[in-house]
């Protein structure tokens, strides 16, 4: 296998595809929570093995016109349930994006790619899947892309307006287009009763929601840049074995000096574990380093101890995760709704570097199954204009504990990960996911 093998993919078919039953067209109003997002794509890809060969098992004949049918078809009927997403965000009188619920129908394209499963490079998605497997959303609010490999293998690239589906709904969608194209009926229906996001009266929040979000009025302009290769984001993915991440887990849950055992999830010792690795890269003169709402001094990070770091990490999860922290969101939105508002963490640089970390933990990556077996890989693809660098933790496709990890930072962060002697992050190969 060639690592940094070039190749082409090519567009043969673009359609619309919408809602096989008719609807009456509505408005759709967002959520004060989705407002504070700005036009983001998410993008998730799954590809899957030779469908032929895989159907042989299973008896059945699928060539890649019969795929694609079957795509189509279960995408109609599942788009019926899920109008949503046939829709397009529009502009209201007030200024505000609001959904439109006319069934425009969703893209659909149908691409060749002249390489074989085995042969991409899932490591650097920023050269083999950007712009070839992952389509650009030119309108409404998903994108669908069908490439058929070389090797008859074949890759579904979604992408989504984040402000219409978050993971859940992407992943709920999903779940029942897979289950619709096998003839299945749906476990579970969406719903887009807003009651429980609606702002209370009279509203209330905390005055630290001011410290996590801002107008967009308020932020400073925009100043040119200076072009440093190594303070440009890129993209890679990883995968980290289920050993690692225990391990990683049994330092964060060390006793403290009275003798008290924490408590720390897998999630909140990878994300201590990642906060400090970054921040031993980091000048002193950077004062601090932003992670999640809290940010500490780089020299904490540095020389306290990993169950040290978790500890912080746990401390304002346990805040942030809590039912007052949203309402009060909500509230904060509904008393600042004369003009936009964003998060910080993705607008602004701060006084030193940010990462978010994200949780794909309950993607179902393995119920994707459009009747010719599951994915033999799937990541999110999700390179996002934001000032903070984005990390995205998923269950591996061997189903054993491992961890994809799909990352998006500086340059400068992602060779100091790479140089670690820990060697926590290894490279996604095709030896990896047994493609050879």
């Amino acid at each position: 296998m060639n690592p940094k093998k070039k190749f082409n993919v090519k567009v043969n078919k673009s359609e619309v595809i919408a809602a096989v039953l008719p609807m009456q067209e509505h408005w759709l109003p967002l959520s004060n929570l989705d407002l504070l997002l700005p036009p983001l794509e998410v993008g998730v890809m799954f590809c899957y093995l030779n469908p032929i060969i895989v159907s042989e098992k299973i008896n059945m004949n699928l060539e890649f016109n019969s795929i694609v049918k079957i795509l189509k078809t279960s995408l109609a009927e599942t788009l019926v349930s899920y109008y949503a997403f046939s829709g397009e965000i529009v502009e209201n009188t007030a200024g505000e994006p609001e959904l439109l619920c006319n069934n425009g129908g969703v893209s659909f394209i149908e691409a060749f790619g002249d390489v074989e499963l085995k042969e991409i490079n899932f490591y650097n998605p920023d050269e083999s899947i950007e712009g070839k497997f992952v389509p650009k959303k030119k309108h409404g609010v998903l994108a669908i892309q069908v490439t058929q490999l070389k090797c008859g293998g074949i890759i579904v690239g979604c992408t989504f307006d984040h402000r219409v589906a978050d993971a859940y709904s992407a992943n709920l969608f999903l779940v029942s287009w897979s289950e619709l194209a096998q003839c299945k009926p749906l476990s579970q229906l969406p719903s887009f009763r807003r009651s429980s996001l609606f702002p209370r009266h009279p509203g209330y929040y905390d005055d630290s929601i001011d410290d996590l979000y801002v107008p967009i009025s308020t932020l400073p302009p925009t100043k040119p840049e200076i072009l440093d290769p190594n303070d440009q984001f890129i993209s890679r993915i990883y995968y980290v074995t289920g050993d690692k991440i225990e391990h990683l887990q049994s330092l964060a849950n060390c006793h403290d000096k009275k003798g008290m055992k924490s408590q720390r999830s897998k999630l909140e010792s990878f994300s201590a574990f990642l906060w400090k690795t970054i921040a031993c890269g980091i000048n002193i003169e950077m004062s601090s380093f932003k992670n999640f709402r809290f940010e500490r001094k780089v020299e904490d990070l540095k020389e306290k101890s990993l169950n040290w770091v978790a500890n912080v990490v746990h401390e304002f999860l346990d805040i942030a995760k809590t039912q007052d922290h949203f309402l009060g969101l909500i509230d904060w939105v509904e008393a600042h709704r004369h003009e936009p508002s964003m998060s910080k963490i993705y607008a602004m640089n701060g006084d030193g570097p940010a990462v978010v970390v994200s949780s794909g933990q309950h993607f179902p990556a393995k119920k994707i199954n459009f009747g010719w077996g599951q994915p033999a890989f799937w990541s999110y693809h999700f390179p996002w204009a934001g000032k903070a660098g984005y990390v995205m933790p998923m269950p591996s496709p061997k189903g054993n504990g491992d961890w994809i990890v799909y990352m998006h930072l500086l340059k400068w962060q992602m060779e100091l990960i790479e140089a670690s002697p820990s060697h926590v992050f290894e490279p996604v190969t095709a030896n990896y996911l047994n493609l050879i």
